[in-house]
């Protein structure tokens, strides 16, 4: 028991202790964007997918590869179009001839066997492509002439969606959002960060990424953030606030007013689990109630579906959820 809590201890401390190294590492090609960093890494350690939600040109690509090169992950960029096929993301068999002349069906694995994988454009391909992903995502492992084949751990997927063009997208049905452990918002940054942008990009190239971690290292991480301990009013708390989400009789009025379908329970979990890994990434072995308020809004923006009296009254998800947090006080 000592030495796994050492073990546990020293594993907390190499995360606490290279926080400073890994902001200084994507700072090297990546400019402001701090708090987006933060939910793709709470992820990453947390186990977790994310979709981003963000416009053309925002560096979305770059910040997920830099992340990979970070923790020396093998990375994918897989571009989703009308026409992809299941089959162009898990692989296919093929018949291949051997040295003494026989025929036989060999698999060729797909770009989904990494570790990292950036799903770009995720709502422009047809559901049925759209589902042997998150098959993938949910199973970890693909199934290919009724043989399953494992995908390599860790396995991370991050999907983009351009919340601009939405004319021949087929959205993600709210039962495969849920699968995304945050809905991840990059917005335009501010001018100043802007002009050392293109100040950046258009001068010098930009140093080398130096590798910090490895992949057994990302899984350790997976299994020490969820030996986190929390406490029950936290997790009751993370509940109500899920439960709150949902329409229902004695709902808050806004609610009734503004939400469709509410989140579910695997809101709470996420949650919890995102506020573990977040600790971690604070130095501290326990969560607290603000890793949970900090951590809301990713966790519940693609599980909460407005209706159009919202759209009406041009009301956002964000702003809904603010309303939430001061509607169901949590514990201090």
């Amino acid at each position: 028991m000592t030495d796994e809590y050492e073990e546990e201890k020293q594993v907390v401390e190499k995360i606490h202790e290279s926080r400073g190294r890994i902001d200084h590492e994507l700072s090297k090609v990546i400019v402001g964007q701090k708090e987006v960093s933060q939910q793709l890494l709470i992820s990453l350690f947390a186990g977790g997918h994310c979709l981003i939600t963000g416009a053309p040109g925002l560096a979305k690509t770059l910040l997920v590869r830099s992340i990979a090169q970070v923790f020396e992950l093998k990375f994918q960029r897989i571009q989703f179009t009308p026409d992809l096929m299941p089959a162009d993301i898990t692989g296919t068999e093929i018949l291949e001839e051997t040295t003494e002349g026989r025929r036989r069906m060999v698999f060729v694995k797909g770009p989904i066997f990494a570790n990292v994988i950036l799903a770009d454009e995720i709502n422009r391909t047809p559901p049925k492509t759209q589902a042997a992903l998150l098959e993938a995502m949910q199973e970890h492992q693909v199934t290919a002439a009724g043989v399953r084949y494992p995908l390599e751990e860790p396995f991370f997927v991050l999907a983009t969606q351009n919340p601009i063009e939405m004319e021949g997208t087929y959205p993600l049905p709210e039962a495969q959002l849920d699968r995304f452990l945050f809905n991840v918002v990059i917005d335009y940054l501010p001018e100043d960060d802007e002009v050392a942008v293109v100040r950046q990009t258009t001068s010098k190239k930009p140093e080398p990424i130096v590798p910090l971690f490895d992949g057994k290292d990302v899984v350790a991480f997976h299994e020490v953030v969820r030996r986190v301990p929390v406490a029950e009013e936290l997790i009751r708390h993370a509940v109500r606030l899920a439960s709150a989400t949902r329409p229902a009789p004695d709902a808050p009025s806004f609610i009734n007013e503004w939400v469709t379908w509410g989140a579910g329970l695997r809101a709470a979990q996420s949650l919890i689990l995102g506020a573990k890994a977040r600790a971690l990434l604070g130095g501290r072995f326990h969560v607290a109630p603000e890793d949970l308020t900090a951590l809301i809004h990713p966790t519940f923006r693609h599980r909460v579906l407005l209706g159009y009296r919202a759209e009406a009254d041009g009301v956002t998800v964000d702003q809904v959820i603010d309303r939430l947090l001061d509607h169901v006080k949590g514990p201090l």
